[in-house]
């Protein structure tokens, strides 16, 4: 075990956990942030992508001794009424069906279109590819991150 002091969703928080542990367990299980979800426990669905440092990262297999001082977001921390333009254009696009996958969803979205505020549609695609929607929303999600590029 060993104490890490790390910044998520602006706040501070020191946990004493081994450092191999993946920060979505440091999340879920020790301080109760269960927004980001576990999926397939190996990077390849995207249901656990949190924000390191404004890059999307798959937190399932990030260990907590390599976060170092980077800043997390989670989808706790990417807007607290639900006002972030992904979130809103989610809404208008009525994406959600069973909304497991969502919340790594719209980081993915978000993280996208911090760095690209308009993306092709190919852009779109090329960067949601990882993260999988069994309910098959991906017309919709394509659709809600052309309108939140716009918001």
């Amino acid at each position: 075990m060993a104490i890490f002091n790390l910044t998520i969703n602006g706040k501070n928080h020191e946990v004493d956990v081994d450092p191999s542990t993946p920060i979505l367990w440091v999340l879920r299980d020790h301080l109760n942030l269960v927004g980001t979800k576990y999926g397939c426990g190996v990077a390849q669905c995207g249901a656990c992508t949190i924000h390191l440092d404004g890059t999307a990262m798959r937190s399932c297999v990030l260990p907590v001794s390599s976060v170092k001082a980077q800043k997390i977001t989670t989808i706790e921390g990417i807007s607290e009424n639900g006002e972030h333009p992904v979130q809103k254009a989610w809404i208008q696009h009525d994406v959600a069906q069973c909304g497991y996958c969502q919340a790594g969803q719209i980081m993915n979205a978000a993280a996208l279109l911090a760095d690209n505020a308009n993306p092709s549609d190919q852009e779109i695609e090329s960067t949601m590819s990882g993260n999988i929607c069994r309910c098959g929303t991906y017309t919709r999600i394509k659709a809600a991150i052309k309108t939140a590029s716009k918001l």
